[in-house]
């Protein structure tokens, strides 16, 4: 996992470069949620709303929003496909991502509608870090992590 200004950057997931991030799972489906730096500068988050499993999203559109007391916003899937789970959780407790962006705080779950080609517009590795840690300089980000 990379590190920069405090905020965790792990290598093997994909990026949108602003501020999703993807996991491919074994079953085919991409998980999305928030990277570490982006529920920084949120704030603390009071409000998630989620796709319904079964909706079906174009690439750019919105699998949810979430709201703190000073942002609110979508966060989109680079690529188009179905919304096949979503972390209820959050919708009760949308704090969770201030704590675990990476883990338990994951918003959805999506099948892509081309798996060939679903990851086409995000970047990973070396290249995505370099990237997020230039998005972070220049919106002057110093992660930190809520607790409960």
């Amino acid at each position: 996992m990379s590190e920069y200004r405090g905020c965790e950057l792990p290598e093997d997931l994909f990026y949108d470069l602003d501020y999703v991030w993807v996991r491919p799972e074994d079953d085919g489906t991409l998980t999305i949620g928030v990277t570490d730096p982006a529920q920084t500068m949120s704030g603390r988050l009071q409000k998630a709303r989620i796709k319904k499993v079964g909706t079906h999203l174009d690439a750019g559109r919105h699998v949810g929003t979430l709201e703190s007391g000073k942002w609110a916003g979508g966060v989109p899937v680079p690529f188009a496909g179905e919304v096949v789970a979503r972390n209820d959780a959050l919708l009760e407790d949308p704090h969770m991502i201030n704590i675990d962006p990476y883990g338990d705080a994951w918003i959805a779950r999506v099948k892509p509608d081309d798996p060939q080609h679903a990851l086409d517009h995000v970047k990973t590795g070396l290249e995505a870090i370099e990237a997020l840690q230039a998005w972070i300089k220049r919106y002057d980000v110093q992660c930190m992590r809520c607790s409960d």
